[in-house]
């Protein structure tokens, strides 16, 4: 019989709950290891090489949406089981396939290393494995990228900003690095950003009224985001200045953070009347407190560079919005 995807979120959160036990009786494992978004993925190399290890890169390589260049949500690194020791069991996200005549698809956390996700799929032949993976693999997507999400943060919150500007002008909070600097502060327009090589992150804060976004949203955020930048981003060209890239269409979502409703868009924008194109991602949350929008936006400036990690790091800074006052 199937593992049910709700039972096993359950079996995840008591698995959770019984490693926080035994991590508060002096259990010991060693910090995990590797870059962000990556998978270590643990089967014999002719699984690999067939249905099962295509399986596997086809659910863990989605394309991360919204990027003028596509590149897969997670990067995976193969590992043969006869390798899967020591130094190597410390990765942070593992994805490890074995023989077993008992079937099942099974999530723990901090096995070998902290934090660290471990999906185990047991099955008596690569087609049960595989089975079992598909059946889960919608799962271990989230499960993976609120592993990343919160392993971002906390490399994050070793160096956060001491600035007030948002909580000033918004009363809200953001968690972000200190390397990133307020560029530009009106009445209802805060514009944050960060140097990177040859370019720079941004996020940008404003808020609507709320007759701005109705059940036409999609467009709306969309005409709302050209005429914001018009006014408030200009290009580095006299008539430039900070659109949407229409020609490829964006991706739209219904949302919450912070428990409150919100609208979600991910696409391309560009400058108008110059050569500049990239990225964002766009946050229009609902704030009953205000009754109005607060909208929260980051996109990179990275050109000749991949730009997952770039967005990434943005989305998770949104993500971190909290009400302060």
């Amino acid at each position: 019989m199937k593992n049910h995807p709700l039972l096993v979120f359950v079996l995840l959160a008591f698995l959770i709950s019984c490693q926080n036990k035994v991590d508060q009786k002096n259990a010991y494992v060693p910090e995990s290891s590797g870059n962000l978004n990556h998978v270590t993925v643990v089967m014999p190399e002719k699984d690999w090489n067939a249905s099962l290890g295509e399986s596997v890169r086809n659910e863990l390589q989605l394309i991360y949406e919204g990027l003028p260049i596509d590149e897969p949500q997670y990067t995976l690194n193969y590992l043969n089981p006869k390798t899967f020791t020591g130094f190597a069991r410390q990765g942070r996200n593992v994805v490890w396939f074995q023989k077993d005549a008992t079937a099942r698809f099974q999530l723990a956390q901090n096995q070998f290393a902290r934090p660290q996700i471990l999906a185990s799929i047991t099955g008596e032949d690569a087609e049960v494995q595989q089975f079992y993976f598909q059946e889960n693999a919608s799962l271990l997507r989230r499960t993976l990228a609120e592993n990343e999400r919160q392993e971002k943060m906390r490399r994050i919150s070793k160096s956060l900003t001491t600035e007030k500007t948002l909580i000033d002008r918004f009363g809200i909070q953001l968690d972000y690095p200190s390397a990133y600097e307020t560029v530009k502060d009106t009445s209802n327009f805060v514009w944050i950003q960060k140097p990177i090589r040859k370019g720079h992150l941004n996020i940008i804060v404003y808020t609507l009224e709320k007759e701005a976004l109705t059940t036409t949203f999609s467009k709306q955020i969309l005409d709302i985001r050209d005429s914001i930048g018009k006014i408030y981003v200009p290009g580095r060209l006299k008539g430039s200045y900070f659109i949407t890239e229409r020609a490829f269409r964006p991706y739209f979502y219904q949302t919450t953070i912070a428990d409150r409703p919100a609208y979600l868009t991910k696409g391309t924008w560009e400058v108008a009347n110059d050569f500049m194109a990239g990225p964002f991602v766009n946050y229009a949350i609902k704030d009953s407190i205000t009754d109005k929008w607060i909208v929260l936006e980051g996109f990179a400036f990275a050109p000749s560079a991949n730009k997952r990690e770039y967005m990434f790091e943005l989305n998770s800074i949104l993500t971190s919005f909290k009400r302060v006052n």
